[in-house]
């Protein structure tokens, strides 16, 4: 495979990623300090904030060869997002007194379960489309398969707690607003685009469809959301008919922290990836062509209705097989 980057100068624009990272930090910890507090942050936070430190601390040391255990540092990137998920979930629940770790219905191991098979499904897509490749693994197959694993458990998570903390933070104030409500022709013919968006890209060649990922980043969105306001389950779609865009807003903004966040720890790992889409190689932030990041606030949002599509249709399957085991068990 050759990297559309090779025979080019690259400009990672490094120092440009570095202080939109740290504006964004900063105008975090002037929220957070002047947030009211309900509890001191919990164990679990300090944890997570310790994890961060140690694989940052790690890296430096293998990058600069002081250490010669490497594999730390190949799961560098799933140790950090999980000292991200401790410490991000310690801030929420410090500040709204819950959090998705403390919640009674387990709420963070079904989003970590859910996360892997989800993911997958882009891995299939790229299997075709060939926008990213992953660079530096072991060679060990299993090394390699719990790398994969435990990367890809932490990105529902990651986006889920992120717009817990926008909330907690109390970034986006619930008002009411203007309901905007579509008919049901509208909400059938963006399902319908939804579909195209998702199945077109794989449909026509590869070397076209390779500059089509991006509908696959809004496809689901539109796919799946009209189906969810059908099942009157939790979706975008339900809210905007409510007046309500706060949550709408809290995912656009954790998808783009995510998105800052995935970039610059990427960037810096021993086992990462590359992107190898044939647009933007020339001018990068980090690893990331610039309009690249365009994709996170989508990717957010296509995460929650995903999540909600295939916890809701678990849920009927549940209650369908519930009963059938009564009208079974009935003389």
């Amino acid at each position: 495979m050759i990297f559309p980057a090779q025979g080019q100068l690259v400009d990672h624009h490094i120092p440009a990623g570095v202080l939109a990272l740290a504006l964004m930090l900063l105008f975090w910890a002037v929220k957070y300090f002047r947030a009211p507090r309900r509890r001191a942050l919990p164990a679990r936070g300090w944890a997570g904030l310790g994890t961060i430190l140690l694989a940052e601390f790690y890296l430096v040391l293998y990058g600069q060869g002081w250490v010669r255990w490497g594999e730390p540092a190949i799961f560098f990137t799933p140790m950090v997002w999980t000292g991200y998920l401790l410490l991000v979930d310690g801030m929420v629940w410090k500040l709204a007194g819950e959090s998705i770790i403390s919640s009674p219905r387990r709420r963070f191991w079904s989003l970590v379960i859910w996360s892997v098979p989800l993911w997958l499904i882009f891995e299939a897509y790229n299997l075709r489309l060939e926008n990213w490749a992953y660079v530096g693994l072991p060679a060990n197959p299993w090394l390699s398969g719990l790398g994969y694993t435990w990367s890809f458990a932490t990105i529902w998570p990651a986006i889920f707690e992120t717009a817990d903390l926008m909330r907690a933070l109390g970034i986006f104030k619930p008002r009411a607003r203007t309901p905007i409500v579509l008919s049901r022709l509208s909400r059938v013919s963006l399902g319908l685009c939804g579909l195209l968006l998702v199945t077109v890209p794989v449909l026509i060649s590869a070397h076209f469809g390779r500059y089509m990922f991006g509908a696959v980043w809004v496809g689901f969105i539109l796919l799946l959301d009209p189906v969810l306001h059908h099942w009157n389950a939790p979706s975008f779609l339900l809210e905007l008919e409510r007046g309500e865009t706060s949550i709408l807003g809290e995912f656009l903004l954790a998808g783009a922290v995510c998105g800052i966040f995935w970039e610059f720890w990427n960037y810096w790992a021993a086992a990462k990836w590359l992107y190898i889409f044939p647009i933007g190689q020339g001018s990068k932030i980090f690893e990331m062509p610039l309009l690249g990041y365009l994709g996170f606030p989508a990717f957010a949002l296509e995460c929650r209705v995903m999540y909600e599509f295939c916890r809701n249709l678990e849920n009927k399957i549940l209650r369908l097989r519930a009963g059938h085991t009564l009208e079974t068990a009935r003389p």
